[in-house]
């Protein structure tokens, strides 16, 4: 089931009996309707979520600099299959509705487009990266690649979904942002000639780094107000940088700091962990945090294995202590998985 939306129309449009569609629908007659502030919350991926209010003027400002940076035009049409009560969902409607783009609404799922007629064309859709995993598994390249642009956002793109993406002809972007920054602030490459490493920033976007080198930012769309990430990152020029890591997932291990994105990385690199998982830490007396690793999957497996294979790349210090199994990660209400809630359910 989908639902459409075409922002000329809005007022004509009955109100939907779906509870979800209707949630879009009362958006977009609000936004419509000039409404000048919105309350939303943050998605609670790493720490309790908030209520943030954000202006309709850094909204505005969010989809004019992505509709220069991807090139998007009026009368395109839109996939919305993200959560349309959170910030990437809800700037997907204020796209199409700046835009002039008609958005064809589904409630999130592993396979968006299955909502859809098969001659119904899209050319712009953003989605997770658990999406877009699960449509290149099934395949559905000819769904993805009549898009003009695919972008990607709200988790780290793994070594495996990366060599995925090389195999699309669409453009594909890994976005950088926040609910404080009306989405994202800076793009990088995927695939094609383009592809990068390191984030670009958009247009009208300044950033600058703390003394513990996490990024700050600001333009329009923080209302001329500077948002401190807690994010580390290392600048290559004035306008590109990489993420290290999460100045809040260091964890300090015997009086070793250990950075877990550091930790993810390498486990992802041995290729023997295909669930999903993530690096974490838990009180120990001698230690006082010890690292270890979270894994999503059924049934027990050779733990002992992957340790050995992290030794060419941590340090001793840097190797997770223990490995725990966990049959389902919890997830917020964005599809993120919400580490700190799978730990003290499954774990503590």
């Amino acid at each position: 089931m989908f639902y459409t939306l075409v922002p000329q129309h809005i007022f004509e449009t009955p109100a939907p009996e779906h509870p979800y569609f209707l949630q879009a629908w009362e958006f977009c007659r609000l936004y419509a309707s000039g409404h000048e502030t919105f309350v939303l919350h943050t998605s609670g991926s790493t720490g309790a979520p908030k209520p943030i209010t954000l202006t309709r003027s850094q909204m505005q400002a969010s989809a004019r600099v992505t509709q220069r940076a991807l090139d998007l035009q009026a009368g395109q049409h839109a996939l919305v299959c993200l959560n349309v009560g959170y910030i990437a969902g809800m700037m997907m409607l204020v796209r199409g509705m700046e835009l002039g783009m008609t958005m064809h609404v589904v409630e999130p799922s592993s396979q968006p487009f299955a909502f859809l007629p098969d001659n119904l064309a899209i050319d712009f859709a953003a989605v997770v990266p658990l999406q877009l995993q699960t449509m290149l598994d099934t395949p559905q390249d000819e769904h993805l690649n009549s898009l003009k642009a695919l972008i990607v956002g709200g988790a780290p793109i793994g070594d495996s979904l990366g060599a995925a993406i090389q195999r699309l002809r669409v453009p594909v972007w890994s976005t950088y942002g926040m609910t404080e920054t009306v989405s994202h602030v800076a793009l990088r490459r995927l695939n094609g000639k383009e592809v990068s490493e390191s984030y670009w920033l958009l247009e009208g976007v300044d950033a600058t780094t703390d003394e513990r080198g996490c990024l700050r930012l600001y333009g329009a769309v923080t209302n001329q107000q500077w948002v401190q990430t807690n994010d580390v990152v290392e600048f290559l020029a004035p306008r590109e940088f990489r993420i290290v890591g999460r100045a809040d997932n260091i964890i300090n291990s015997g009086g070793v700091k250990i950075q877990l994105e550091k930790v993810e990385r390498a486990v992802e690199k041995t290729g023997l962990i295909v669930s999903r998982f993530f690096a974490w830490s838990e009180d120990d007396e001698r230690l006082g945090q010890k690292l270890i690793l979270v894994v999503e999957s059924e049934k027990e497996s050779d733990s002992e294995l992957v340790r050995t294979a992290l030794v060419s790349e941590l340090s001793t210090y840097e190797l997770p202590k223990k490995t725990y199994f966990v049959k389902k990660f919890v997830e917020t209400p964005t599809g993120k998985v919400d580490k700190r809630r799978t730990f003290e359910e499954n774990i503590r």
